[in-house]
């Protein structure tokens, strides 16, 4: 499978980086040499040193030749009509990053006179990840698979007697649970049933929907539940703006608090339902006038992960229950962990699993980048010419950084044992560290080819 990238910003060079360990041939297009010298040290990658929005580039590199172009440069109608030359002039598919909220009603129509195949947009998928959190009942941040049938989530145990000082296999209530992996000081443990706890881990645990409940419920058992009424939000970007037009059609009341007042002029026009304050949302004394304390959950998406990081910390020791941050430093991922907020979210790990999601296509129904970036939560459907099926995963010995997290199997939810085998048409959940990703390719290897480039070509032949 060949994939030229177009742009190489945060996004470009973390779908490279993911593409490349699936031994996907990389082609990355950028204007900037600095950034393609910096690819160069860390991937195995073509770079070229051009203008993606260059017909005779294009055709240079024989785009025709190409399965799939995505264009993510900083400029929306860029990403566009790199889209529609290049499917003009012969590459099979094309996905573009567009962000600007004006084109979010016409999007069928730009695809359809564009000819691009799938259109991404970072920040709009971020408002839905964080609004499916604030609506949800769970203290930790959570991701669906299986339908809604398994559930991970990812809580820290700080300094509780019932998890610190035990080692996994010793916890009550697990039987039914699985940790799939630790994180600890910014690094990732696959854990054995030997591994001992400590303080401030955090632990990513997967399991049915209802024992996930019931997890929960454990965390939470001293604090009053309470569905979330007030929202204060710290910055109105794009996300931020999507989250507060959401928020409000749900009937929760929304506070936003912006620095630039152009922006604020501009977003109350808009969003009528919003309260839009003018102003510096780090100055405490104005947090204080707004009532932080009262909010039942604040978010911070400024452009600034520090300010963010910051105020969301600071919305925590106010009191606030549900604390949010947006984030876009890879390195800020490891600390995470250590901060007393409840969830940190970078768009680039959520664009990238989306635009995997629908490269993998077929069989692959969906993936999570997870931990920093340094883990991958994969689900796939089962087909008859693997030949892993009717085996147990004893005989598989999958290498440590592969962990068969939940089977769904018709309707039933199976948390996999050592003699747990694989049968056809089974929905599996995969957790796998990004470094092992070339093995998971191995293990889920059919007669006919690898597993993801075999279901490449048969999407590709059902369009």
């Amino acid at each position: 499978m060949k994939v030229m990238i177009v742009g190489v910003g945060k996004l470009g060079f973390k779908l490279a980086e993911s593409m490349v360990l699936e031994d996907i041939d990389v082609t990355v297009v950028d204007i900037n040499g600095k950034v393609l010298d910096s690819i160069n040290e860390h991937l195995d990658v073509l770079t070229v040193l051009a203008n993606g929005i260059d017909i005779s580039i294009l055709k240079e590199l024989n785009i025709e030749t190409y399965d799939l172009l995505v264009a993510s440069t900083s400029n929306d109608e860029t990403n566009t009509i790199i889209c529609s030359l290049a499917k003009k002039l012969g590459c099979k598919r094309t996905i573009a990053r567009i962000r600007n909220p004006e084109y979010m009603l016409q999007l069928d129509f730009i695809k359809s006179v564009m000819g691009i195949d799938h259109i991404i947009n970072p920040d709009l998928i971020t408002a839905q990840a964080i609004e499916k959190y604030l609506l949800k009942s769970y203290n930790f941040y959570s991701g669906e698979f299986a339908s809604g049938k398994v559930q991970m989530i990812d809580c820290n145990i700080e300094h509780m007697d019932e998890f610190v000082g035990k080692r996994v296999m010793d916890l009550d209530g697990f039987d039914e649970l699985l940790i799939t992996a630790i994180s600890r000081d910014g690094q990732v443990i696959i854990p054995n049933g030997s591994t001992v706890l400590k303080e401030m881990d955090t632990i990513h645990v997967i399991g049915r929907t209802k024992n996930i409940n019931d997890l929960n419920n454990r965390f939470v058992k001293d604090i009053t539940k309470k569905e979330v009424e007030k929202v204060m939000i710290l910055g109105a970007s794009n996300i931020g703006f999507y989250l507060a037009q959401s928020l409000s059609k749900s009937n929760i009341s929304v506070t936003i608090i912006e620095q630039k007042k152009e922006r604020c002029q501009e977003i109350s026009e808009v969003l009528e339902d919003a309260l839009i304050i003018h102003g510096d949302g780090t100055d405490i004394t104005l947090l204080d006038e707004e009532r932080i304390s009262s909010m039942d959950a604040f978010v911070g998406v400024t452009g600034f992960d520090e300010e963010n990081l910051l105020m969301a910390l600071m919305a925590k020791q106010s009191g606030v229950p549900k604390t949010i941050a947006k984030i876009s430093r890879q390195n800020y991922s490891k600390i995470i962990d250590r901060l007393n907020i409840d969830v940190a979210l970078n768009p680039i790990y959520i664009a990238a699993s989306s635009i995997l999601k629908y490269i993998r296509g077929g069989k692959i129904v969906s993936v999570s980048l997870l931990i920093g970036g340094d883990g991958e939560v994969t689900e796939i459907i089962i087909d008859k010419n693997l030949p892993i099926l009717g085996k147990t995963l004893e005989e598989l010995r999958l290498p440590k950084g592969i962990i068969i997290g939940a089977i769904v199997r018709e309707d039933e939810v199976i948390i996999p044992k050592g003699k747990t085998t694989i049968e056809v048409g089974d929905r599996i959940v995969v957790f796998s560290l990004s470094e092992d990703l070339p093995n998971l390719k191995m293990f889920f290897k059919s007669h006919k080819g690898g597993l993801l480039n075999e279901l490449w070509h048969r999407t590709k032949g059902a369009r």
